[in-house]
């Protein structure tokens, strides 16, 4: 089992409380990692440990800050092994599903690292004579991120590096599932010579997690917060950020949909379908959730997506199966009971099966309707529905249908006529004959609708994290008129 402190001003600290909490393994049920269970003095230890660091930080040279961060990214890359292990034993996941969290966060520090010289400004044109007028950006002082349990290293990471090379010091609000994960992340950034208070972990018991996010938020020393988790506690983040007058990235829940025209590649569709529905066992935020397929084509395409996931059958991670565990066993009944309604209401199953507590198989939901719960709601599981349209109207129409707007995807040959669809669908990302599954460490990331708000990513996420200041400099005489 991994014994967890939190990190606050460069120091490994307990609880204020002493009180602990463990995570269970979600496959085993023995304990995976024992955490703090951070009291609110201990949230305001966090955020004062940041804001005591911020001047020094702020004040460092872009090319130090940059070189901090490359080395974090290589302690990063050195650590995957232990990355690995333990995010195993904390969510079920497969080894590969770690490594490939590992490979990205660590080129995300990357990322970081070569914006600390990219963050500029302008000279903006003025009427006011011999004076010039400049938009600067700065660093806004401590932002706090609050990062989910799917992708832990990656989503972590994601939470603090551009914050990071923006001048700014960080507070990273643990998942109560993965714990010891994210104190890595932690671990890996202080021991590249951030400098003690730049980073700062903080973990809580589930049932203290309500109260201190609020406390988090509320700290006048926190300018910024960013939050990656589901819609519905993403509103009571976004409720608490508008309180305080503080702006918030969010990055949400999803239904992603792949329209699937009917001169599409159907092999291709069906790979890229079958990744992305059941990669992760569907726990991904761009996971694609909905296939929207032409009558023409959607027969032949249901039948080569059954086959496929026949194939890839979920098990324990250490038994050597292509997919593993969901996070609980409590996930995985509330998946089944979305299947169970959607069949109770005509819908026809593709692969499944019993469950094995956490362990569910890679289902598909033929004929779905909207009198069925999947129909709408995000099964964040390896399920998958097919709904049939006769025109890529119908199926842009449908595939707006929802609350959500984070990730989708268009399949067809013709490039033209996909792109003049990617242009219509409600969402933040599009890919053409492309996975719904894809993220990069400079590209924009984020949704509209009950997807979110804001991006992160590169440049795209400077704006998040810095002040705009307009400061001019008058260089000669100015005339006024009283």
């Amino acid at each position: 089992m991994n014994e967890v402190s939190m990190l606050i001003g460069g120091e490994d600290r307990p609880a204020s409380s002493g009180a602990t909490f463990e995570r269970m393994n979600p496959v085993t049920g023995s304990a995976a990692s024992r955490a703090p269970a951070a009291t609110l003095a201990d949230a305001d230890a966090a955020v004062e440990a940041a804001a005591a660091a911020f001047p020094a930080w702020s004040a460092l040279r872009p090319t130090e800050r940059r070189a901090r961060l490359l080395k974090a990214a290589d302690i990063m890359d050195a650590r995957a092994g232990a990355f690995i292990e333990c995010g195993m034993a904390e969510t079920g996941a497969m080894a590969n599903w770690y490594g490939f969290n590992v490979h990205l966060a660590a080129n995300m520090l990357r990322e970081a690292a070569a914006m600390t010289t990219q963050i500029d400004g302008s000279v903006i044109p003025t009427d006011t004579p011999e004076n010039i007028a400049l938009a600067v950006r700065q660093p806004c002082g401590v932002v706090l991120g609050i990062a989910p349990w799917n992708a832990p290293v990656i989503l972590g990471t994601r939470a603090v590096a551009m914050p990071l090379a923006c001048g700014n010091t960080v507070v990273l609000k643990a998942s109560e599932a993965c714990p010891a994960v994210h104190r890595m992340i932690g671990s890996v950034l202080h021991e590249a010579g951030l400098g003690d208070g730049v980073i700062n972990v903080v973990t809580n018991a589930p049932d203290d997690a309500p109260a201190i996010v609020e406390r988090l938020i509320a700290h006048p020393a926190v300018r910024r917060v960013n939050f990656t988790g589901s819609t519905h506690v993403g509103r009571i983040i976004a409720m608490h950020a508008a309180k305080h007058l503080k702006p918030a990235l969010l990055e949400l829940g999803g239904k992603a949909p792949v329209l699937v025209l009917d001169d599409a590649d159907l092999d291709a569709a069906v790979d890229a379908i079958a990744f992305g529905a059941f990669f992760n066992q569907g726990q991904i935020c761009m996971s694609t959730e909905r296939v929207i397929a032409h009558r023409s084509v959607a027969d032949a395409l249901v039948d080569r997506l059954a086959e496929k996931a026949r194939k890839l059958v979920a098990d324990a991670p250490a038994n050597g199966a292509v997919l593993g565990a969901m996070v609980s066993a409590q996930a995985a009944q509330r998946a089944t009971a979305l299947v169970q309604d959607a069949r109770d209401h005509g819908a026809r199953i593709f692969g499944g099966g019993a469950l094995a507590g956490a362990i569910m198989q890679p289902t598909i939901v033929d004929d779905v309707s909207p009198a069925m719960k999947l129909y709408a709601e995000e099964s964040f599981a390896p399920v998958v529905t097919v709904l049939r349209v006769d025109s890529d109207d119908e199926a842009v129409k449908i595939a707006n249908d929802s609350e959500f707007g984070l990730s989708a995807a268009v399949f067809s040959r013709d490039i033209a006529r996909a792109m003049s669809v990617a242009k219509r669908v409600e969402s933040g990302i599009c890919h053409i004959n492309g996975p719904t599954v894809h993220d990069e460490a400079q590209m924009p990331f984020g949704g509209v609708k009950g997807s979110g708000y804001g991006r992160f990513g590169s440049k795209a996420s400077i704006a998040e994290f810095t002040d705009l200041r307009w400061i001019t400099i008058q260089t000669g005489p100015r005339h006024y008129p009283i």
